[in-house]
C-alpha cells in the first residue's frame, strides 16, 4: 500500500484526537457521533503497543493494516468466485491502488476500517454462496450477524450493505428450509455482540477523565443523540447544508469510479453481470446480490448526500463514500475478467495461451494503476498540516485563549496540544462545542486556568427554566479580561456582543481580540506581526479539494493580514488625513515588500496592490516616485482582471487601467518636456 507516513491531513488529526488525549495515557474519549468506538478502541491500542513514531503515524500504520488485510480479503474473494487467481489480483490491485483506497488506507481515518469490514461481509457471501451443508451455512452466517453488528461500530453506511446481506441470507435459509426461532435467536445474539464496543461510549462519559470529548453518553437521550448523528442530522453529511442533487451526484460518481478505478473495471464489471445472468451458472446469487448493494448504495447516498460537490473541498469529502461502491465494482471486475477468459477459451483449442493472457493484462493494467498514482499517494514527506498547526500554536504568547472555530485548526491544534503535548500553556476552547449544553460540564475542568461564566455559550446571556445560565461573548472576555485571547479561524457570526468591548486585529491566520481602548501602533504591531511564521509551501501546490490546499492558502493569506488590516483602517472617515495617510504608506510598503518577493500568489493580491497604489497616488508624495505608482498599478490590475474574469468589478477595474495608461503617458510627455526645457 505504500509508505503508511503521517499524511497530515485535518482527518487524520481528528480521528487521532478522537482516541488519546495525552502523553500520560490518562483516558480515551468519544468520538463525533456516531461515536466509532471499534476504530477509537483499536487505535488506542495501536497507540499503545507500537514503540515507533508519533500517535499520528502509529495509527496510520493500524490503518495501512486494514487496507492491506482488505486487500487479502479482496483477492481471496474474487478468487473464490472466478476460479482465477488472476481476477483476484486484478480485483485486489484496482482496490488497492486507486486514489482513493490509496489515501485514506495511509491516513488515520474509518475510512479503511470500513474497507475491511466490507471486504470481510463480501467475503462470508461467497462462503455463504458456495457452502454445501445447513450446518456450514449456519456457522458462515452466524459468524457474518457478528461482523455485522462490529462493522456498525464503525462507518454506519454499511448498514446499505447489511440489509441486503441480511435479507439475501434470510431467502436463501428460508428457500432452504433452514430458517427457524432458533437460528433467528442465535443470530441476533451474534449481531448484538458484535454492537458491544458502543457501551465504550457510556463508559467513558461517565468517567470522564479526557480534556476533549463530544456528547453526553450518560443518559439514554443524550447516547440516542450521537448514535444517530442527530448534531450533524441524521441520515446526512452535515447539518443545514444544500447538496448538488442526486442525479448530479450519480453522475460524478459514476466519471469518479472511471478515473479511480480505471473504465476497465466498470466495463468489465457489466460483462460479469450479463455473462453471469445469461449462463445462469453457481455464483448468480451473488452477483445479483452485489449488483443489488451497489445500486442501492449508490442510489441512497446520492439522495442523501446534502454537500455541494461543484466546491472542491466539499468532493473531497463527499467523494471518501464512493470507495465503499468501487469494492463491489473491482470484485465484479476480476471476475468479468476470468468470465470472459472462460467463454473464449470454450471456443479455442489452445487454453494456456488465454491463461498467459490474463496474466499479462492483469499485471499490465496494475503496474498502469500503480505508475498513475504513485506519485499523488506517497505522502512521506508530507506535513503541510503538522507545520501549519506548529507555526500557529508557535506563534501565541504565553497562557494564551484560542478560540477555535472549524475542522482545520480545531483539529490541527488539538492533535498537537493533547495529542504531543505541544504548547501545555495554551488553553483551547472551540466556538461551536460551547453552544452545546454538553461541552462545559464535560471539558471545563480540564481548562482550570479559564473562567466560564455560565454552563453554554449564546448571545441572549439569560437563566434558562432547566436551571442552565448562558452566557455570551463579551461576558467571557470580561471575566477572562486577564489573559490574551485570539479567535483562530474567525468569529460565530451569531454573538457580535464583543464588538462593543473589543476589536478583532490580524495575528497572522488568527486575530488577537483586543480592548478597543488600546491604541492601535502600526509600526509596533508591523514588528509584531511581520515574521510570525515559517512557510516555505508554493503556493497553489496542492489539489483544491484537499485540507492541504485550505493550510495552504491560509498562511499565504496571512502574508498581507495586516497590511490589508492597517488599509481598512485608513479607509476610515473619522481619521485626520496625516494619520490616513500614514498608514495608507505602511499598507502599501507591506504589499509591495510581500508581492516583490514572490513569483506566484493569490490573485486577489494584484488587486489590494493595485489599489494601494493609487491610495499612494492621490498623496502625491515627494519621496515616491508616481511613474513607479502608475506602472505598478497598471500591472498589477492588469494582472488581475485576466485571471479574475469572474470579478463584478472588472469592467471598472479596466476602465481605471485605461485611465492610469493616459495618466502614464501625461506624466512622461511632461518628464520629457521639462527635461527639454533644462
Amino acid at each position: 500500500m505504500g509508505p503508511a507516513a503521517w499524511q497530515c491531513s485535518p482527518a487524520c488529526l481528528q480521528c487521532t484526537l478522537k482516541l488519546y488525549t495525552h502523553q500520560s495515557l490518562e483516558g480515551i474519549q468519544v468520538a463525533h457521533p456516531p461515536g466509532y468506538p471499534l476504530f477509537t478502541l483499536l487505535a488506542k491500542l495501536a497507540i499503545t503497543v507500537l514503540p515507533v513514531g508519533s500517535v499520528a503515524y502509529r495509527v496510520n500504520l493500524l490503518c495501512g493494516l486494514f487496507g492491506a488485510v482488505a486487500a487479502s480479503l479482496l483477492f481471496t474473494t474474487t478468487s473464490r468466485l472466478s476460479g482465477s487467481y488472476a481476477a483476484g489480483i486484478l480485483a485486489a490491485g484496482l482496490y488497492s491502488f486507486s486514489r482513493l483506497t490509496w489515501q485514506w488506507s495511509i491516513a488515520a481515518e474509518v475510512f479503511s476500517l470500513n474497507n475491511l469490514f466490507v471486504a470481510i461481509l463480501m467475503a462470508l457471501t461467497v462462503e455463504f454462496g458456495k457452502a454445501k451443508t445447513a450446518s456450514e451455512r449456519s456457522k458462515i452466517s452466524l459468524y457474518g450477524a457478528f461482523f455485522c453488528g462490529l462493522s456498525l461500530c464503525n462507518q454506519h453506511t454499511i448498514v446499505l450493505y447489511i440489509l441486503c446481506i441480511v435479507l439475501w441470507v434470510l431467502l436463501h435459509q428460508s428457500r432452504n428450509k433452514e430458517l427457524s426461532s432458533s437460528y433467528l435467536l442465535k443470530s441476533g445474539a451474534c449481531f448484538a455482540t458484535g454492537l458491544l464496543p458502543y457501551s465504550y461510549l457510556i463508559i467513558s462519559s461517565y468517567l470522564n477523565h479526557a480534556r476533549w470529548t463530544w456528547g453526553d453518553q450518560t443518559t439514554f437521550q443524550g447516547f440516542l443523540t450521537h448514535l444517530l448523528r442527530e448534531e450533524y442530522g441524521t441520515f446526512s453529511l452535515a447539518k443545514s447544508e444544500m447538496g448538488s442533487g442526486m442525479k448530479d451526484i450519480l453522475l460524478f460518481q459514476i466519471n469518479h469510479m472511471w478515473a479511480e478505478v480505471t473504465p476497465l473495471a466498470p466495463g468489465l464489471a457489466l460483462l460479469a453481470v450479463i455473462l453471469c445472468c445469461k449462463k445462469r451458472g453457481s455464483n448468480v446469487s451473488t452477483v445479483c446480490l452485489y449488483t443489488t448493494m451497489l445500486l442501492f448504495y449508490s442510489l441512497f447516498f446520492a439522495w442523501r448526500a446534502n454537500l455541494d460537490i461543484h466546491k472542491p473541498l466539499f468532493l473531497g469529502v463527499v467523494e471518501r463514500f464512493w470507495m465503499q461502491s468501487n469494492i463491489v465494482i473491482c470484485v465484479l471486475a476480476g471476475l468479468g475478467l476470468a468470465s470472459l477468459i472462460r467463454s473464449v477459451s470454450a471456443e479455442r483449442a489452445n487454453k494456456d495461451l488465454l491463461l498467459y493472457i490474463e496474466w499479462i493484462f492483469t499485471v499490465v493494467v496494475i503496474i498502469r494503476h500503480i505508475s498513475s498514482n504513485y506519485s499523488i499517494c506517497d505522502q512521506s514527506s508530507n506535513y503541510v498540516v503538522d507545520t501549519f498547526a506548529r507555526n500557529i500554536l508557535l506563534s501565541m504568547p504565553e497562557n494564551a485563549v484560542i478560540l477555535l472555530r472549524g475542522d482545520l485548526p480545531g483539529n490541527s491544534l488539538r492533535y498537537l496540544h493533547y495529542c504531543e503535548g505541544f504548547r501545555p500553556d495554551v488553553s483551547l476552547v472551540d466556538q461551536e462545542m460551547m453552544t452545546y449544553e454538553w461541552y462545559l460540564p464535560k471539558t471545563a475542568k480540564h481548562l482550570g486556568s479559564i473562567s466560564f461564566p455560565g454552563n453554554r455559550w449564546n448571545p441572549l446571556q439569560t437563566k434558562l427554566p432547566d436551571g442552565t445560565v448562558t452566557f455570551n461573548l463579551q461576558h467571557f472576555l470580561k471575566v477572562n479580561e486577564q489573559k490574551e485571547t485570539f479567535v483562530c479561524i474567525g468569529l460565530n457570526e451569531g454573538d457580535p456582543t464583543w464588538k462593543k468591548s473589543h476589536s478583532l486585529w490580524p495575528w497572522g491566520a488568527c486575530e488577537k481580540l483586543v480592548p478597543k481602548n488600546t491604541i492601535f501602533n502600526a509600526e509596533e504591531w508591523i514588528t509584531l506581526t511581520s515574521n510570525l511564521y515559517n512557510w516555505t509551501e508554493e503556493y497553489g501546490k496542492f489539489e483544491r479539494s484537499s485540507w492541504e490546499a485550505i493550510a495552504n492558502e491560509e498562511m499565504w493569506e496571512a502574508r498581507v493580514k495586516t497590511s490589508f488590516f492597517i488599509f481598512d483602517l485608513a479607509e476610515s472617515t473619522h481619521l485626520s488625513t496625516a494619520v490616513r495617510n500614514q498608514l495608507y504608506l505602511y499598507s502599501h510598503k507591506l504589499y509591495k515588500e510581500v508581492i516583490s518577493q514572490q513569483d506566484n500568489h493569490p490573485v486577489n493580491w494584484h488587486k489590494n496592490y493595485a489599489i494601494a497604489c493609487e491610495r499612494m497616488l492621490r498623496q502625491q508624495r515627494p519621496d515616491i516616485d508616481p511613474q513607479m505608482l502608475l506602472n505598478d498599478a497598471i500591472k498589477h490590475f492588469s494582472a488581475y482582471v485576466s485571471k479574475a474574469k469572474d470579478d463584478s468589478q472588472r469592467e471598472a477595474i479596466l476602465h481605471a487601467v485605461h485611465y492610469f495608461k493616459g495618466e502614464a503617458l501625461r506624466l512622461k510627455k511632461t518628464k520629457e518636456h521639462l527635461q527639454g526645457n533644462s
